[in-house]
């Protein structure tokens, strides 16, 4: 197998992961969390789309198209109730394009990012609020 990093040529050959791919990834990724915690995602379903959809662009207020790399739709399940029927599953989406671009601009593995974004929008299926998702991450790092 070629070096990539000791011969730049060798990119030459290699391509952006496809839809598919990038969902076997995703579920690689996913597979690999804590049992405890996957347990806890019983019912979430995980989408992969290229990009989000303009209706989805225009209520998060992006500017771009690439400035959202997920995004958790849903009812965080502290404020789920058990009695309410016909509830839609939660559901996270992963936007390939936008995530293959902060990779592309990043010194972090298509993995990491990968396994950061949807651990993010885990956090929102947990309930949690991008502020109280942010102290986490800061808490871990001091």
């Amino acid at each position: 197998m070629t070096d990539l990093a000791s011969d730049p040529l060798a990119w030459r050959g290699v391509k952006a992961p496809s839809l598919a791919e990038f969902e076997v990834l995703a579920g690689e990724v996913f597979g690999a969390l804590p049992k405890t915690f996957r347990e806890l995602c019983a019912g979430l379903v995980i989408q992969i789309e290229d990009f989000p959809s303009d209706e989805v662009l225009e209520e998060m207020q992006a500017e771009s198209e690439f400035d959202l790399l997920g995004l958790f739709q849903g009812l965080g399940l502290p404020f789920r109730s058990e009695s309410v029927s016909g509830q839609m599953p939660n559901m996270i989406w992963l936007y390939r394009r936008p995530i293959l671009d902060y990779w592309a601009e990043h010194d972090e593995t298509l993995g990491a990012v990968v396994k950061h974004v949807l651990i993010h929008e885990i956090g929102h299926h947990f309930g949690l609020s991008d502020a109280a998702m942010a102290a986490i991450e800061a808490g871990a790092e001091a």
